[in-house]
């Protein structure tokens, strides 16, 4: 098949993707939301949103180390430290532009011990879909040992997988975009929809070498990798293209608090698509090495 003949060239596309978003997410780093760092959020609502700079400049004036952004149509978040009720008062009175109140349609503070306890049962909760993740697949392919071990199914799912992550987060690094629980939420459902596409490809193999043995027939594994791609590829590209159309109209024309995750879930799935066809079927050939012609 034309991807695997041409596997070192998807595969250069992938990883310098991949290193592109590393590169930012380092040099920019992430604007994590205030679950994981600790602080206040408040969400206003004007009938007549003034100008951003306007209520930046006005919250300075009353001594408020704040960031603010446009939310929806009418409506502004405000985050900052964590606030007493008295604080939380003075903010909200001192939101009022060219005497227009706002109205708070939302107020949550969070402690910094509690933002720490968040991160790290985020991370723990990444880490333990990867763990699981590669066990299973050991597990569901152990019967499969030539000519590429069961374990290295596993280790080539955890590398598209990387891949299908790094890459969204790098975006919101480039965009400046919340890392916040939703965030999470998208990632780690990248991490199980991202999967299903790669395991199917794998199966379509474990198959065909089955089906080889029973017939014994000496069939290359490149060959038999291209033929279970191109078996599969199809249901693959429409299940998840269908996907992504929603998540983009939920992105455009959903509620503003959903729209991140939505992107987050709509890039996931398109990268999560490519690395399936384009990365891990590559890879196994790779791995097998000089097996994979024989």
């Amino acid at each position: 098949m034309f991807i695997i003949k041409h596997k070192f060239i998807f595969l250069a596309i992938s990883a310098a993707l991949a290193v592109a978003s590393l590169i930012i997410i380092v040099a920019k780093g992430f604007h994590v939301g205030i679950e994981f760092t600790g602080g206040s959020v408040m969400e206003a609502a004007y009938q007549t949103r003034p100008d951003i700079t306007v209520v930046q400049e006005q919250l300075t004036h009353n001594g408020f180390d704040a960031q603010v952004q446009e939310f929806g149509t009418d409506s502004i978040v405000v985050r900052t430290r964590n606030l007493s009720e008295d604080e939380h008062q003075a903010l909200l009175g001192a939101l009022t532009i060219d005497t227009q109140a706002p109205v708070e349609k939302r107020f949550n503070s969070i402690g910094p011990s509690i933002g720490r306890e968040l991160r790290s049962k985020a991370f723990v909760a990444i880490g333990l879909v990867l763990l699981m993740t590669i066990l299973f697949i050991a597990y569901a392919f152990r019967k499969v040992s030539q000519p590429v071990s069961s374990w290295k199914y596993g280790l080539v799912a955890i590398i598209t997988l990387f891949h299908d992550v790094v890459i969204p987060a790098g975006i919101f690094a480039l965009l400046g975009y919340e890392v916040n629980s939703l965030f999470i939420v998208g990632v780690l459902s990248i991490l199980g929809l991202s999967i299903n596409d790669t395991i199917v490809v794998f199966d379509r193999v474990r198959e065909n070498l089955k089906v080889n043995a029973e017939e014994r027939n000496q069939e290359p594994f490149t060959t038999t990798v291209g033929k279970s791609l191109r078996q599969t590829i199809v249901r693959s590209v429409n299940t998840s293209l269908s996907l992504i159309l929603v998540l983009i109209v939920l992105y455009v024309v959903g509620p503003a608090s959903t729209q991140h995750l939505a992107l987050v879930l709509a890039l996931g799935m398109l990268f999560g698509t490519y690395s399936s066809i384009a990365v891990a079927s590559p890879l196994l050939v790779v791995l097998a090495g000089k097996k994979a012609r024989a």
